[in-house]
């Protein structure tokens, strides 16, 4: 059993460092915001800060790319990202679609070029 779990030390420090403090403010979360209307000007606030940070963070991985990623072109990183917002609105703002249709690109930019 040992060799399927491997090192139990390791994962307590996971569950205790990691897990537990993110599912205790989740659930204080769900505590708090479970009357705010979802029109309130609170978390259309919050809402609108939330796209900002993930635009900020898509940006940046964008224009400075991390480790592996580095090594795919400028110009197919660019191309995923216009396709992935082009399938977003053209699928009435479906997350999924733009994230698929991003991802098909770059696959297919990156199979193209070997």
């Amino acid at each position: 059993m040992s060799d399927f779990i491997g090192d139990w030390h390791a994962l307590l420090v996971l569950l205790v460092a990691g897990v537990l403090p993110n599912q205790i403010w989740r659930m204080l979360g769900l505590w708090f915001g479970g009357g705010i209307d979802e029109g309130s000007e609170l978390l259309v606030w919050v809402r609108a800060v939330a796209t900002a940070v993930l635009a900020g963070v898509i940006a940046q991985i964008v224009v400075q790319p991390p480790g592996a990623l580095a090594s795919v072109p400028d110009w197919l990183r660019y191309s995923a990202v216009v396709a992935g917002f082009a399938a977003f609105m053209l699928s009435r703002k479906s997350i999924f679609a733009g994230v698929v249709a991003g991802e098909i690109v770059m696959l297919a930019g990156k199979y193209w070029l070997g």
